[in-house]
């Protein structure tokens, strides 16, 4: 059974990963965001950790501090009952006070390692939001260069024409030159329309000049 589960745990990882590399490959600042909302929300985890250390070490201290005083309480209890010689009551209040200072050595053990652990669990979750700071500003970062790298590839597709398909500069060629061909047409086609008319013109004043020469 358990190399069935073993076996199962296995594929679903392999195809975890595969899905992972495919997001990477595909979008690798929304991967990189869906990291960080998870550790996020692992930071924010360890927080709620923290605060419930914060209250058992209250706990703890309030408890220790409670059997240090029966057990002080006892032991002066145990004093005026030897002093009055009642006996059955000393060995009572002796046997009490053994109890809540015992109680208080394990609830003072307890307290240190619990202190023990929180400074070890704060100086962690320090840790854990430092590095999640690190990474958002590594995020910022890499979406300033996606950014950039989006923004060249935009501008080259247009100034860099030539290594394109559609080439939308060379049109404007094109039509430029469509047009110089269609003016020159216009202007070939109103030169043979009026040339007879000028150089009958030009032979008028021709001779009207000749006639004022004779003159």
């Amino acid at each position: 059974m358990s190399n069935l589960l073993t076996r199962i745990k296995n594929v679903i990882m392999a195809d975890l990963h595969d899905i992972l590399e495919q997001k990477e490959r595909q979008n690798p600042i929304a991967l990189l965001n869906e990291y960080l909302r998870q550790c996020e929300q692992e930071v924010e985890k360890v927080r709620k950790l923290v605060e419930r250390q914060y209250l058992l070490k209250e706990e703890l201290t309030r408890e220790y501090y409670h059997a240090q005083e029966l057990a002080e309480k006892r032991k002066h209890q145990a004093q005026i009952a030897s002093q009055a010689g009642e006996t059955e009551l000393y060995e009572f209040a002796v046997q009490e006070q053994m109890k809540y200072e015992e109680r208080a050595s394990r609830l003072k053990q307890s307290l240190d390692q619990a202190l023990h652990q929180l400074e070890e669990l704060e100086r962690k979750y320090e840790e854990m939001k430092h590095k999640l700071k690190d990474m958002h500003i590594k995020r910022m970062e890499l979406m300033g260069r996606e950014n950039v790298a989006r923004a060249y590839y935009r501008i080259n597709k247009v100034l860099e024409q030539d290594l394109y398909g559609n080439k939308p500069f060379s049109r404007f060629v094109e039509i430029e030159q469509y047009l110089e061909r269609l003016e020159q047409q216009v202007s070939s086609a109103y030169y043979s329309s009026t040339i007879d008319a000028r150089i009958a013109q030009l032979e008028k004043e021709l001779k009207k000049q000749e006639t004022h020469s004779n003159s």
